[in-house]
């Protein structure tokens, strides 16, 4: 398995014997697989698993659903899915099977996908709690409650249905939000990846080059390292850069414009999510270095924070102090810094959050507060830090030299025993690094 997931099978085995304990006994935990998606009438999109199944058992196939049942005599892990099809596998590709589930997977049983109505109500009984991510899969949910029902029609007969419905998000995704050893190199391969995707479109910009080509140049790159982009890629020239999540990508980079790029791949099922701000004729103007050198501070004084036992929300706070005191300094904010800061006069020029964890999805999850505070940061959390001004083209209340610019830098962080790693370190940051990538 460790071949094409990059985790042992053992390191899966693992989790799901972590997470039966969070559970308890007399639970039981079900996640069905993620469906394929029409893309246009009978054609689908690329298939991607979804992130709590990958998760738990690096199974990369629809129509499935994987059972944990703790403590059962007869084995814990159940895995229904499809049935090997000589004919179809001919069409789609290899299916693994009830033997794969188990020789490849770690399944201790395993059955047929169209068995699952008929086996299922019997795990369940007995069963004081139900695990399951309610609300995710109407369908799925209705099965769910068809079984239920099954279950307590026999209670005359001596049947013990479950009595407690529990979201399994909050087990699994704590677990999910500290990474690995295996998961922070395959996170780091993705860092390495966007690197060298994001170097590629420094070098392919010219005036008169389309959005889309650097999209292009950008995405070449992932598929030629058997990635697929993270999420859309964003490439914003001009006042482009100031839309937070455009998706156009369709616009003419002209001379003398920055052009904004938001991209990254996921590799092996890990996101990477780098922004670079540059200028598409490879020079800054004095108004645009002023604002990206200000995006830059704001980004180093949040990084100052990353670092074990400081609170998540101590970085965010720190880009926020940083970008009001230099839009103070730079007059495109007026009055004292507490106060503007208070009121949140910064929102003008900066309306996002300086971060957001990062790994099986882009935006991943887990609790950012805990017990209505913000949480502290511990090893193997990692998150993105993303600071950024956007002055749009018609905010008459600015000079025209700064109008129209829009600016983001954002790495991805790895919190570690003794401070942090920049993953996405190897890549140019600064004006001046930018410029210079740019003339090479």
């Amino acid at each position: 398995m460790k071949a094409w997931t990059g985790i042992a099978a053992g390191e899966f085995a693992r989790r799901r014997k972590q997470l039966m304990r969070m559970a308890g006994p007399n639970a039981i935990l079900i996640l069905p697989a993620a469906p394929e998606r029409v893309r246009s009438h009978d054609t689908f999109h690329p298939y991607r698993q979804d992130s709590d199944f990958w998760y738990l058992s690096g199974f990369n196939e629809p129509e499935a659903v994987l059972v944990l049942v703790p403590g059962r005599k007869h084995g814990e892990v159940i895995l229904f899915c499809r049935e090997r099809d000589p004919q179809r596998e001919r069409w789609d590709g290899p299916r693994a099977g009830q033997e794969g589930a188990v020789e490849v997977y770690g399944a201790d049983d395993a059955y047929p996908i169209e068995d699952v109505d008929d086996i299922l109500p019997g795990l369940l009984e007995g069963r004081s709690r139900v695990y399951y991510h309610f609300g995710r899969d109407a369908d799925f949910d209705l099965k769910l409650i068809g079984w239920l029902r099954h279950v307590r029609g026999q209670v005359r007969m001596g049947a013990q249905p479950p009595h407690e419905f529990l979201e399994l998000g909050h087990l699994l995704h704590e677990l999910r939000l500290f990474k690995s050893k295996a998961e922070l190199a395959l996170m780091q391969q993705a860092a390495d990846i966007s690197v060298l995707a994001h170097q590629a479109a420094m070098r392919a910009a010219r005036p008169g080059i389309r959005e889309y080509e650097l999209q292009a140049q950008l995405e070449c790159v992932f598929r030629s390292h058997d990635g697929w982009p993270a999420y859309n890629s964003i490439v914003g020239a001009g006042s482009n850069a100031c839309v937070l999540h455009y998706r156009a990508n369709n616009a003419v980079a002209r001379d003398g414009e920055l052009v904004l790029v938001d991209a990254g791949v996921e590799y092996r099922g890990y996101a990477s999510d780098i922004t670079r701000t540059f200028p598409v004729n490879g020079r800054f103007s004095k108004a645009q270095r002023a604002l990206h050198d200000l995006v830059g501070k704001a980004q180093a004084a949040a990084l100052q924070q990353a670092r074990p036992g400081v609170a998540y929300e101590a970085g965010h706070e720190a880009a926020v102090a940083t970008l009001t005191e230099g839009l103070l300094q730079l007059g495109l904010l007026k009055g004292k810094l507490e106060k503007n800061i208070a009121d949140g006069e910064y929102r003008r020029f900066y309306q996002h959050k300086t971060g957001h964890w990062i790994g099986l999805d882009v935006h991943d999850v887990g609790e950012y507060r805990l017990g209505g505070e913000s949480r502290l940061l511990e090893p193997g959390m990692v998150f993105t830090i993303e600071p950024g001004l956007y002055i749009a083209a018609d905010d008459t209340r600015v000079a025209a030299q700064w109008r129209g610019i829009g600016i983001r830098t954002e790495d991805d962080v790895v919190i570690t025993e003794d401070g942090h790693r920049v993953l996405t370190d190897a890549l140019a940051r600064s004006a001046d690094e930018i410029e210079a990538l740019m003339a090479a």
